[in-house]
């Protein structure tokens, strides 16, 4: 029965139907969790003056609900012993103390409104299935899971409550298991994006603000929970702005520094860490948010994080107004259900497939990617509202966006990492699962992701963004880093809630699973600087993710390439697939020739040389696959240090060809002579 109760949740279980219980505990066989309605959600309408003190009481509403679940899991013993424990003992208490809570938030906001109607009817929560009852006999898992995986008996051996000890232990026990994982192999190809028409904003713009190798890391969640610590009860990674926490002010997240390359996007991008379930003490493992509340194991630092603003397929973009805040996605999603969900999980190579409700298998060669694709359609006056919600709208199927709403730039958020896929068949003992933090009561299911966005652009960089994306051009710091095949058509406009497509997708997958390959596709006029092209945390330059290698140098590690034959006449060499999705360092072409290789090596791939250089390019060089009659001539060669021999070829095939003409005259001039 303890396991029971401290185990994790496998399906949504959104359809409302009782669930089985253990005979004579009320618990649900498969396990339990709080499910307890999201009083946010239903305050659409709260007056300014009442905002504050709302907030912190809708925060105490989360912190009562996690203290529940712990209860719940600690009192696995008792509840066995009583059956009526669990309902006496943690949620007949726990309705008491939110009727109370609801009561403060009436009274804050009759003070200077309209007393709302039905609050205390959302006092009430309940124990709910998990879902990780085992399946039947003979029964396969659901969403393309190997049949008979082992459900994550594994993982709930040598637990330590709240820490996380021991390896493969899960998230300190509540998640996540064998079946919240899916082979991205077995899942059809479900992406689609709508085509541009008519006044489309068809351009893009890139911010490059790192991986959070800074490692700014806190519980907090200025958005929701503003001056409450530990309001989101779970970690966030940060990049763009330096100073957010739970106090941060206007004034403070506009006087902050930034780890964006332009300095005048101090926006702040933040989402939920992810964990391998090692067993690895991280900085909080003792600390709310943390280990206690079953957050637990290695923090993951991103291989490469990609921030693209794009436009509207039927509409030029407005500006975002200064301090805007979106949240995508929904952290309660799990006991809440999909209706505000906006998770997509994915694999390089395989991103025309996204899941939702699991975490992927990725082939060998290829990497977890998960991607947010923000609301795109503001009301056109507020920066925030009371659920954070209505002020912002998804666009529909078309790209049209709702009555009284104006598209404005949308934020594609992609982050991707360097892990391998669990083994399953011993719940992650041989090859740790992984996870993202979570309210404890939602059991790190990967249907909770989510990503927060506060924007602090400089009016005069919003202004630059507006123009570039609505004349159909591809700018900003970060443009070309790390793109996925197919950006630079409209990429993933017009989603409903939680599609959250990969942009630009449809394009076939890889052919071969272990090794997926992506073309990248930086077009032509992306402008490049020191930093266009970044590489991914520490693989592909010396720099952790932040893109300036070394010198700007194209290569991995300063590495050169070998030489190679000279291309045949006429015929222009072809660009390699690099084989992890990234881009290589220095390079602005729409083919790039230099790869990043997955040890940080050389720039070519497999050793060979695909530009018909020989060495791999002198330092700030961007080339194309092959010169078109308007390049302009090179004055430097393009070689460097050893060999040398596709330029010598490159440059004597023309004398070859002159050679042979001249002796076919000779030829000819004989024969005439003899004639």
């Amino acid at each position: 029965m303890a396991a029971n109760v401290y185990a994790s949740a496998t399906d949504g279980g959104w359809d409302g139907e009782a669930a089985e219980t253990r005979s004579g505990t009320g618990v649900p066989a498969g396990g339990a969790t709080i499910d307890c309605p999201d009083v946010g959600t239903e305050l659409t309408s709260v007056p300014e003056q009442a905002r504050a003190e709302v907030d912190k009481e809708l925060a105490l509403l989360d912190e009562q609900i996690a203290q529940a679940y712990q209860r719940l899991t600690a009192s696995a013993q008792q509840i066995q012993q009583d059956s009526g424990f669990a309902e006496s003992a943690i949620v007949n208490p726990l309705k008491d103390k939110r009727a109370a809570t609801l009561e403060r938030i009436a009274i804050a906001i009759d003070r200077v409104g309209d007393r709302p109607e039905g609050l205390d009817a959302l006092a009430a929560c309940t124990l709910r299935e998990s879902g990780n009852q085992p399946p039947a006999e003979g029964e396969g898992q659901d969403g393309g899971e190997e049949p008979g995986q082992d459900q994550g008996e594994g993982q709930q051996n040598d637990q330590e409550q709240g820490q996380g000890q021991g390896a493969n232990g899960g998230q300190a026990g509540n998640g996540p298991v064998a079946a919240d994982f899916a082979d991205i192999k077995n899942v059809q190809p479900n992406v689609s994006t709508p085509r541009p028409e008519g006044n489309a904003s068809r351009g893009s713009f890139a911010t490059s603000c790192g991986v959070n190798e800074n490692g700014l890391f806190n519980s907090d969640n200025v958005i929701v929970a503003p001056g409450v610590s530990n309001g989101a009860h779970h970690f966030h990674d940060y990049v763009g702005n330096q100073a957010n926490d739970a106090f941060a002010s206007d004034q403070d997240l506009a006087n902050a520094g930034t780890s964006c390359v332009d300095q005048g996007d101090k926006s702040s991008y933040y989402w939920p860490v992810l964990r391998l379930q090692n067993g690895k003490q991280e900085q909080d493992a003792q600390k709310p948010g943390g280990g206690i509340e079953g957050n637990a194991g290695e923090i993951v630092t991103p291989k490469q994080v990609t921030l693209n603003f794009v436009g509207n397929p039927r509409d030029k973009v407005t500006a975002m107004p200064r301090l805007l805040r979106i949240i995508t996605g929904d952290a309660k999603s799990f006991v809440n259900g999909p209706a505000n969900a906006n998770a997509s999980w994915s694999c390089t190579g395989f991103e025309d497939r996204q899941l939702k409700d699991k975490y992927p298998l990725c082939p060998q060669g290829s990497d977890v990617v998960r991607t947010f694709k923000f609301q795109s359609c503001w009301d056109g006056r507020n920066i925030d509202s009371a659920n954070h919600r209505t002020h912002v709208a998804f666009a529909d199927a078309a790209g049209a966006c709702p009555s009284g709403f104006r598209p404005i730039p949308q934020l594609v958020q992609r982050i991707v990492y360097d892990v391998d896929a669990p083994s399953l068949e011993d719940g992650g003992r041989t090859t740790p699962l992984f996870a993202v933090d979570s309210f404890p009561e939602q059991l790190h299911k990967p249907v909770t992701d989510h990503g927060d966005f506060i924007n602090v652009f400089d009016e005069g960089l919003m202004k630059e963004m507006v123009d570039c994306i609505n004349s159909g051009r591809t700018c900003g710091a970060g443009a070309g880093q790390g793109e996925e095949p197919g950006q630079g058509e409209e990429p993933g406009q017009g989603e409903e809630p939680g599609q959250g497509e990969e942009p630009g997708q449809g394009e076939e997958p890889s052919q071969t699973p272990e090794a997926p390959q992506e073309q990248p596709t930086a077009t032509p006029d992306a402008p490049q600087d020191g930093d266009g092209g970044k590489g991914e945390d520490g693989k592909g330059d010396g720099d952790a993710g932040n893109g300036n290698g070394d010198a700007g140098n194209g290569n991995g590690d300063g590495g050169k390439g070998e030489a190679a034959e000279p291309p045949a006449a006429g015929k222009p060499t072809a660009a390699p697939k690099p084989t992890d999705g990234s881009k290589a360092p220095g390079t602005a072409a729409p083919e790039v020739l230099a790869t990043s290789s997955p040890d940080g090596g050389t720039g070519e791939k497999d050793g060979a040389d695909t530009d018909g250089l020989g060495e791999s390019q002198a330092v700030g060089t961007a080339t194309s696959a092959a010169p078109t009659p308007s390049d302009p001539p090179l004055t430097e060669p393009q070689a460097v240090g050893q060999g040398g021999l596709a330029d010598t070829g490159a440059q004597l095939w023309p004398a070859a060809a002159g050679a042979v003409l001249v002796l076919a005259g000779f030829v000819v001039l004989r024969r005439v002579r003899r004639g």
